[in-house]
């Protein structure tokens, strides 16, 4: 998701969130964590210090209401770390730690952004368009820390491919992020952190949310305190979705179909599948692909861009090669621990509605009853469902202590 988007739906969010904070209250038992000595922060640079009358006229220009809302300045601060690539390289990436101007303690919320295809996007570039900007402040300002990973190709990263939807590297670089935040709030006494931890994300953030939480249930299930995740409207069942794609005519709308490609050349890299171009794309799309490559402008059903041989290998599963790797991002048939909510709208016709529904009902399979939960908006698109989606963080975030 582009958060230039969320321009369009805040206004919408505003009155929603406005409603749930006079409705919920937070009470919380400051518990300060002692981390060891730094194992992956290597540095950190002061961005912006924002004053609540800043924040206020900044709301403002999105909707009026968000004056209501907001309690005080926040701290921006860049921080960059160690990390994994996703072949296992020792690489430094980067993010964004906003922190509330505050002396009492706070929860802390993980918020992988949405799909961003500039670096400006990039939460630690703190540009007037990214979801750092636009949606972590006033949270921040509202009363969280709020971690914000870059991701890998973007930030200090930038220099090498972004690794689109890939679970093992989004999982990985958003984990490193936080353990760099605790060891520099460990070492600032000023921030008050109150142990407590939430994650968050929408579109492509959803999707890395999801790769977060389940890797840490599985990996390190005792290293945060954990209380509650927010997914909104990520492509978690990739094997269904990919098979969607190529047996229903999609929207044609070139910025969505720029994300459809991205993944596929993606996995074509890091799986080591290294086919041609030509292998994948036929004429007249071809010659766009491999001149701009995923920022190629495709304005047809995606199905029409690819050839006929490799549809029919996927459909007919004799390419095990690629159906492996796509479905090695598959991140829907687990059983979550920890509060799940999934939100998503029924007539998303950008990341379909049943990469939600294949979730949950997975997961239902699997036991995990009354601890994760579907939010449908009916009759929304991917853009519409995302006020129900802030507006549902919210009330989540802070009714699960």
């Amino acid at each position: 998701m582009n958060f230039r988007y969320f321009l369009k739906a805040s206004r919408s969010f505003s009155v929603a969130l406005f409603v749930a904070l006079y409705l919920v209250g937070c009470t919380s038992t400051p518990n300060d964590p002692q981390p060891a000595a730094d194992q992956y922060l290597v540095s950190s640079s002061n961005v912006a210090t924002v004053s609540k009358d800043q924040l206020t006229a900044q709301a403002s220009a999105i909707s009026p209401l968000y004056a209501l809302l907001l309690k005080q300045g926040i701290s921006v601060i860049k921080l960059v770390y160690k990390t994994k690539n996703w072949d296992g390289t020792a690489i430094q990436a980067s993010g964004l730690l906003i922190v509330p101007n505050t002396t009492t303690a706070v929860p802390m919320i993980s918020q992988q952004h949405g799909t961003i295809f500039d670096d400006a996007d990039a939460p630690s570039n703190f540009g007037p368009a990214s979801e750092a900007y636009q949606f972590a402040t006033i949270f921040a300002s509202i009363g969280y820390i709020m971690v914000c990973p870059d991701y890998i190709g973007f930030g200090a990263s930038k220099n090498l491919p972004h690794t689109y939807e890939n679970r093992t590297s989004l999982a990985q670089a958003s984990l490193d992020m936080l353990r760099a935040a605790r060891e520099y709030i460990g070492s600032h006494s000023e921030i008050k952190w109150d142990s407590r931890l939430y994650m968050a994300g929408y579109s492509e953030g959803g999707y890395a949310t999801m790769a977060l939480y389940k890797k840490m249930q599985d990996e390190v299930p005792t290293e945060f305190n954990l209380r509650a995740v927010s997914c909104g409207a990520g492509a978690y069942d990739k094997t269904s979705f990919m098979k969607a794609l190529l047996t229903q005519k999609s929207a044609g709308v070139a910025q969505w179909n720029r994300a459809f490609l991205w993944v596929l050349l993606t996995y074509d890299q890091i799986y080591k599948l290294n086919r041609p171009l030509s292998f994948y794309f036929k004429e007249p799309y071809l010659a766009d692909i491999q001149k701009s490559r995923q920022l190629a402008t495709l304005d047809v059903s995606f199905d029409q861009v690819l050839t006929d041989s490799f549809k029919a290998g996927i459909l007919n599963g004799t390419d095990t090669a690629f159906l492996n790797a796509v479905a090695d991002n598959n991140i829907y048939d687990w059983k979550p621990l920890t509060t799940l909510h999934l939100y998503h709208g029924d007539a998303d016709p950008q990341v379909y509605y049943l990469n939600s529904k294949n979730a949950y009902d997975a997961m239902q399979v699997r036991g995990a009853g009354k601890t994760v939960q579907l939010f449908t908006s009916v009759g929304k698109t991917h853009v519409q469902t995302i006020p129900d989606w802030l507006a549902g963080t919210y009330t989540l975030f802070t009714t699960v202590q």
